[in-house]
């Protein structure tokens, strides 16, 4: 279908005027906080300030106050928990955009009501992925002078600079997105938002006229089609599985696989992050009819689809890993498979696959409060997952140099506080999110 036809589609069937209750329903979260509002942001706040003393900490002391330590003759790893939690941070971020753009490209209307939710955890899954960076070098300004005023040298041997640019470059793509497909809702409801974000309004709004808006649909459908055919190639299926899998002096990363595999993470954990914004919306501002039950059955589905493909790679790279394969490849698939940790992930994700599988075979087993709940599953195995694949690829080098100094890694106190800030950060932007922008394009319910 071409976008011309796409779009003289969408202005048929939709209606001329977005009905007052509709309207209403989805302005609902702009008003005056509730208590549990209240409560929220100040657990939200607790959280992230509890995070900031251990940053300050850290900058005090220096990384010395976290467990990584020297590779091999340290005995330990220079990447942990930090550079685990920026790769499931731009996957989250990644997959975000990718399915917002798809429901655009694909007509997948099915998961319209969702779209805006995966537009804006994608800005936010970027600045933590930003923040995880910044505390990965461990102070803020070797990033102004390190990395920024040499990057045309760094990014020829730095994966820093490269996944500087992916980001930079992924933050525009979603913030213009956002920008053109949020303009028309902002302009129809101007007098109903709050004054307080009257500038930011003023900001997105300028020079908007209300006839721009098949043009603004013509560039998003385009900036959509950009978004999916750099994903596979340049983004998280290329450029950020392409800095391990290139590198055959670690085998546990070394591999054609890493790319689709890593693409599979994302999107499945993006879906899942999904899953669990819609529900809590829906249930907080009474959203049956907003983000009806079709859409959580539709978003399970997709997540276990994804989540089996994740699955089936792995199996391939544990099969060829434990077959016959080089000895380095055998040592490190063994260490990985001998992890605990890894077999709780994978349980995790197969558990997923086999509540979404139960689903679509017996509807009547179907139920939004348990497909949210299992949405948790993915997003937290990704993360161990992804954590576990940059420490073994360290503690399991192909070369012998650091043989016989034994690596040990367990994230610090300041590592896992940063997890907790990163989350509340998350919360406080969907909080002041809910407060100030339409999370839901009007009129998208009726077509």
């Amino acid at each position: 279908m071409s976008m011309d036809v796409m779009v003289e589609k969408d202005r048929a069937s939709e209606p001329d005027e977005v009905p007052a209750g509709r309207r209403a329903a989805v302005l609902r979260p702009l008003g005056r906080p509730s208590p549990r509002y209240l409560i929220v942001l100040g657990a939200a706040l607790i959280a992230l300030l509890w995070f900031v003393q251990a940053w300050v900490f850290q900058l005090r002391h220096g990384l010395v106050v976290t467990n990584l330590s020297d590779w091999g003759t340290g005995g330990g790893v220079p990447w942990g928990l930090y550079v685990g939690s920026f790769i499931w941070w731009v996957g989250i971020a990644h997959g975000g955009i990718v399915v917002s753009a798809a429901v655009r490209l694909f007509g997948l209307d099915g998961l319209k009501p969702v779209a805006r939710l995966a537009e804006l955890l994608t800005l936010a899954a970027l600045a933590n992925a930003g923040l995880y960076i910044i505390l990965h070098v461990g102070r803020p300004d070797r990033i102004v002078t390190s990395i920024l005023p040499n990057l045309g040298q760094t990014i020829r041997s730095s994966p820093l600079a490269w996944d500087v640019v992916v980001i930079t470059l992924y933050f525009v793509l979603t913030a213009t997105y956002l920008a053109l497909t949020i303009r028309h809702d902002l302009f129809e409801v101007r007098n109903r938002l709050p004054g307080a974000f009257a500038p930011l309004y003023r900001a997105v709004l300028v020079g908007y006229r209300p006839e721009e808006r098949p043009k603004s649909e013509r560039m998003a459908w385009w900036l959509a089609l950009g978004v999916i055919v750099l994903a596979p190639l340049f983004l998280h299926g290329g450029v950020i599985p392409w800095l391990f899998a290139l590198l055959p002096g670690q085998p546990a990363w070394f591999g054609p696989a890493q790319g689709p595999q890593f693409l599979a993470a994302a999107l499945s954990s993006a879906l899942a992050a999904v899953t669990i914004l819609a529900y809590v919306f829906r249930r907080v501002y009474r959203w049956e009819e907003i983000i009806p039950d079709r859409v959580f059955d539709g978003l399970s589905r997709w997540t276990g689809l994804f989540a089996l493909l994740y699955l089936w790679l792995q199996l391939q790279q544990v099969i060829t890993g434990a077959a016959m394969a080089p000895d380095a490849v055998g040592s490190a698939i063994a260490a990985k498979v001998g992890s605990p940790l890894f077999w709780f992930a994978m349980t995790l994700l197969a558990l997923t696959v086999g509540h979404s599988g139960a689903q679509a075979l017996s509807p009547r087993l179907f139920s939004v409060g348990r497909t949210a709940a299992v949405a948790v599953l993915p997003v937290l195995a990704i993360l161990i997952e992804k954590t576990l694949f940059v420490i073994e690829g360290l503690m399991h080098p192909a070369f012998t140099l650091y043989e016989g100094m034994p690596s040990t890694y367990t994230p610090s106190w300041v590592e896992l506080s940063s997890v907790i800030g990163a989350l509340a950060i998350v919360v406080l932007f969907f909080l002041g999110a809910a407060k100030a922008l339409p999370l839901v394009e009007l009129g998208e319910g009726e077509r």
